[in-house]
């Protein structure tokens, strides 16, 4: 065989070589494990994080131009790994810590998933985290607000929501200006059940508010999932607080609204630690009888043709409800995760945790309200940022704090119903 047929075969074989790299890149799915509460209690939670994540799958794994230079809208998949599609095992865990632990098992052992994210209550995020640091895998929290989740020395452990500390600021500086304004805020009561979330959030409350000088006046606690609530309630109705705290998940904050209203008991002010109060299925079964809620949140469904606005409409389709802050907060979490493995052009785990403590996002590239996404070696996001709404009709929340970000002026007293 002469020298140039030699060399003209090999070139063929190199051409072919390299079209079935392309074609075998192109059709490569990357898996990723999602934990969330798809049955039980909080299954309303849980359904809407996982519709979030779909619509963020749709994003990621099709064009979509109209979100202009929206982080990994442009291609269909993931650039860095030559168009490689996302695919996400999606596992139920029940409401259960010890359910959540197994599954994020079977997804890294069985699945062989590259990463985990989930899993909305904190005391299930605690648990399905530990298992995903003993064996390396990458875990990108967006929702779970406890703030010890990040105060384990975990290294694979990566949280992109404000933390219960964030939270506490936001509500003591509008307390503060409310206070200003001529509203009654000094005697302040928490009520929350007995979880990793709700025992947190109480406690990095009352210690923010001590610092402060501010001492709360009445801690109300009650067993998650409960069937009677009008012990508490009536505790609060003899003690008349001017601000009451509420850091209770969905089926309990629907029980303390229909509670409050056959007890005729109103607070001059209802503050809500989100949660329940941002589900959909809380608007629709109480929202009615809750007019005038205060709530947290980081999501502004923004002007129309913006990119959160379409992301908005996208979820609405996919959904049929409106983006809750929660889902929302979910949603971001999946895509800081999604790219960072696009930008490690790889599934090694040591390289997408090495992306992931890379991550420098700016305002301009998120769908959330954040200053930024740039994670502390604590593995928390450092620009993480929040802010204060009003349920002022009952069925949609409007910005009212700060003013920088207010769509509407704060209104009081709480009406109820």
């Amino acid at each position: 065989m002469s020298m140039s047929k030699l060399v003209g075969l090999l070139s063929a074989a190199a051409i072919m070589m390299a079209l079935g790299t392309s074609a075998f890149a192109q059709q490569k799915t990357v898996k990723i494990g999602a934990v969330f509460p798809l049955t039980g209690q909080a299954a309303s939670a849980g359904v809407h994080a996982k519709a979030a994540i779909e619509v963020a799958l749709d994003i990621i794994n099709n064009a979509h131009p109209e979100l202009g230079n929206f982080p990994l809208a442009k291609n269909a998949g993931l650039a860095g790994l030559g168009g490689a599609k996302l695919e996400v095992v999606f596992a139920d865990n029940q409401g259960s810590p010890a359910t959540g632990q197994n599954q994020a098992l079977r997804l890294i052992t069985e699945e062989k998933v590259v990463a985990l994210t989930g899993a909305y209550q904190s005391g299930i995020t605690l648990t399905t985290s530990a298992i995903s640091e003993k064996y390396g895998i990458p875990f990108v929290n967006g929702e779970s607000v406890a703030a010890n989740l990040t105060e384990r020395g975990f290294k694979w452990f990566f949280r992109t929501t404000p933390i219960a500390t964030d939270f506490a600021k936001v509500y003591y500086d509008f307390l503060t200006e409310m206070k200003a304004s001529g509203a009654k805020t000094d005697h302040i009561a928490l009520v929350h059940d007995t979880t990793e979330y709700g025992a947190s959030v109480a406690a990095t409350i009352t210690s923010a508010f001590k610092e402060k000088g501010i001492a709360i006046a009445q801690d109300v606690a009650y067993t998650t999932n409960a069937t009677d609530v009008q012990s508490q309630v009536l505790q609060l109705k003899e003690k008349k607080p001017d601000v009451v705290i509420m850091i209770s998940y969905t089926s309990d904050a629907i029980l303390f609204a229909k509670t409050m209203q056959s007890l005729d008991y109103k607070p001059p002010m209802l503050l809500a630690d989100d949660a329940g109060y941002s589900d959909p299925s809380f608007l629709k079964a109480v929202g009615k009888i809750s007019i005038g809620a205060f709530n947290r949140s980081s999501w502004s469904v923004g002007a129309p043709g913006s990119a959160t606005a379409i992301i908005a409409k996208l979820y609405k389709d996919k959904s049929g409800d409106e983006m809750d802050d929660t889902a929302a907060r979910e949603m971001q979490g999946f895509f800081v995760l999604a790219d960072a493995i696009d930008r490690a052009g790889s599934t090694e785990s040591a390289k997408i945790q090495a992306a992931l403590k890379a991550t420098d996002m700016k305002p301009e590239q998120l769908m959330m309200g954040y200053k930024g996404i740039k994670f502390d070696d604590k593995g928390q996001n450092i620009l993480a940022s929040g802010l204060i709404i009003q349920l002022q009709d009952g069925e949609n929340y409007v910005a009212v704090f700060p003013k920088a970000n207010a769509e509407k002026a704060p209104v009081m007293p709480y009406k109820g119903w």
